[in-house]
């Protein structure tokens, strides 16, 4: 049967009138009705183990907007602490993990068939999400990819140039190497058991892939993405991926053929003219307006939401924005986007 879910229909490659609409981190601390919840749950990764609590959040921008998507609440460093790292988050300054400087620190790790009993509360809320999600709303699960993944797990916290992360990898390629190859071998069996609880499309966010050049890009951005998506279209023929390879500039370019992505989302560093002419011709797109209109709002919101709109209605496009949403955006202009995109 075909599907009437706008989402499916753009990662199933069709031009529509309208493109279908979500949005990076839409269940976040802009939200009073997120605020709230969180401080039920008492801290973030309490709310992200609470499978209901970490539903209601996830419903919270359905209920006020309308979205056509749904994005799972979780994080992308739930899978290096399933995997046995320690994580905590500090607030104001984000997450902390134990780091990897050495062979036997990373002996210590979790082989990745063990992390299922850490995530299931993450797999409930799927299984939630997919039996109180509209008809029409279609539920995206995700992971980060590996590169990404590793850059906070040998840092031991996010930093402005993955240094520590690029000093492993050019030091010690053979242990760099294992971290990628366990972080791939989890993540496909994170993702996959997420469709298995009822996600429809999954996505894999490389937040740091542009901060890899040349060879490094395509063995450490391209090469895991396209082992994920094989390993998890074998498991489950016909789940659509969505890649983020963030900050990829021209290597967004064949990006989906090369891994064999269904749909490459872009950040907001590249034109939507240029994305329609280099990237879309390969396939869906999703992006990518600037998260700081969500802030300023105004005509220039409504200006260049059309203008992404109009570059891009020529093919399948999923329309967002560049990057996650920020806490400082004001509700009233993401309903304005909203309704930009939609005509009204």
């Amino acid at each position: 049967m075909a599907t009437t879910k706008k989402i499916l229909r753009a990662l199933a490659g069709e031009t529509l009138d309208t493109p279908p609409i979500w949005m990076m981190r839409q269940a976040g601390r802009y939200l009073p009705e997120y605020r709230a919840t969180r401080a039920e749950a008492g801290d973030f990764l309490s709310l992200c183990y609470n499978s209901e609590l970490a539903a209601e959040v996830t419903l919270q921008p359905i209920r006020r907007y309308g979205f056509d998507a749904a994005i799972l609440f979780a994080d992308i460093l739930l899978l290096p602490q399933a995997l046995g790292a320690d994580l905590w988050f500090v607030t104001g300054e984000g997450p902390r993990l134990s780091t990897i400087e050495s062979q036997a620190d990373f002996d210590k790790l979790k082989p990745a068939s063990e992390i299922h009993e850490t995530l299931n509360p993450i797999y409930e809320t799927v299984r939630i999400l997919s039996r109180e999600l509209p008809d029409e709303t279609t539920l995206i699960g995700f992971a980060g990819a590996p590169w990404t993944v590793a850059t906070y797990m040998i840092a031991g916290r996010g930093t402005p140039d993955q240094g520590p992360a690029h000093a492993l990898k050019d030091s010690n390629p053979a242990l760099f190497d294992q971290v990628i190859e366990l972080l791939t071998e989890g993540t496909i069996d994170y993702l996959s058991k997420q469709i298995e609880a009822g996600a429809e499309v999954v996505k894999i966010f490389d937040s740091w892939a542009g901060s890899l050049k040349g060879a490094d890009f395509d063995k450490y951005a391209l090469e895991p993405a396209k082992k994920i998506i094989a390993a998890l279209k074998e498991r489950h023929p016909g789940i659509p991926v969505i890649a983020f390879p963030r900050g990829a500039g021209e290597r967004y370019e064949g990006f989906a053929k090369a891994t064999g992505a269904d749909c490459v989302a872009v950040d907001d560093a590249v034109s939507a003219d240029w994305v329609a002419e280099h990237v879309q011709k390969d396939g869906c797109v999703q992006g990518n307006l600037k998260s700081s209109h969500m802030v300023t709002g105004g005509q220039a919101l409504v200006d260049e939401t059309r203008k992404i709109v109009e570059a891009l209605g020529s093919g399948p496009h999923i329309f967002n924005l560049g990057h996650g949403i920020t806490p400082d955006a004001d509700p009233e202009n993401v309903q304005l986007m909203i309704d930009t995109v939609r005509g009204k």
